[in-house]
């Protein structure tokens, strides 16, 4: 099995920043898109910024300019690093990769647990 466990939420003003980390965790498996997702009360869950494992990236629009997803495949790690952050991005922010076990090509999605990320205004 494979373990997603997501750091570095937490309270911040706006206008503040902060970086979230997910890393990966168990034995023989490979991963390929990894990204964030965010929930907040009342909404649905929705993807905030995704990368490949060759690079490529892809950022939801509210988010452009102002968070950079980056990932260090030899750690199996996905970072979000969040600047200019507003309070309407409050939500429980998940990490999300798409892993296949032991030698499979077969991809299959995992998700953290979740890590709440608060902005005041």
């Amino acid at each position: 099995q494979v373990q997603l466990v997501e750091s570095g939420g937490g309270l911040v003003q706006a206008g503040g920043s902060l970086r979230l980390s997910c890393a990966a965790s168990g034995s023989r498996f490979s991963s390929n898109t990894m990204g964030w997702y965010r929930q907040a009360p009342g909404k649905q869950r929705e993807l905030v910024a995704d990368i490949r494992s060759g690079g490529n990236t892809n950022y939801a629009d509210s988010v452009k300019g102002r968070f950079i997803i980056s990932r260090d495949n030899t750690k199996n790690t996905v970072y979000l690093q969040m600047n200019s952050l507003k309070p309407e991005d409050t939500a429980v922010y998940y990490c999300k990769a798409s892993v296949a076990l032991g030698y499979s090509n077969v991809y299959y999605p995992h998700w953290g647990q979740g890590t709440q990320v608060t902005v005041s205004s």
